[in-house]
């Protein structure tokens, strides 16, 4: 292979490397909505109860550098909100769930209504702002319903 093409594919390999790499990065951490599933408590384990209003599911593991910093700002938000409960699941204690959520990395978080239902989904460390308003929706939702 001449020089110039050897460079022209290194090019081209930096190029999509890069490119790989923002798209990850800007998905990583983002709420996405999901629906459909429902979380029975019991499942995750015997005196597991979810929040009144709602519930932040966090799926870690032991040795998970990031899971530690996702359950700082998660811990946080729920003790400043009424109803709203905080839970964390060893997936190397309980490593079944992994599947049965599709847990494809962790830390994998999961935003519950008060009836167990998954609203939305997070993939990384969580972006403290977007879970707030995530969860104002829910908790709004959750009073209307209510009423």
């Amino acid at each position: 292979m001449n020089p110039a093409a050897a460079l022209a594919v290194i090019a081209g390999l930096l190029v999509i490397a890069t490119l790989a790499g923002v798209i990850w990065r800007a998905r990583n951490g983002r709420v996405r909505d999901a629906g459909g599933a429902r979380v029975n408590a019991q499942s995750l384990g015997p005196g597991v109860e979810f929040g009144s209003t709602a519930t932040i599911l966090q799926f870690s593991t032991e040795y998970c550098g990031p899971c530690r910093v996702a359950e700082r700002v998660l811990g946080g938000i729920a003790s400043e909100r009424d109803g709203v409960r905080f839970l964390e699941v060893d997936l190397g204690q309980q490593p079944h769930l992994a599947g049965e959520f599709d847990v494809m990395q962790t830390p994998t978080i999961l935003l519950l209504d008060a009836d167990g239902d998954i609203r939305s989904r997070i993939g990384g460390v969580p972006r403290a702002n977007e879970v707030a308003a995530r969860l104002d929706e829910i908790e709004k939702e959750s009073r209307v319903a209510a009423a």
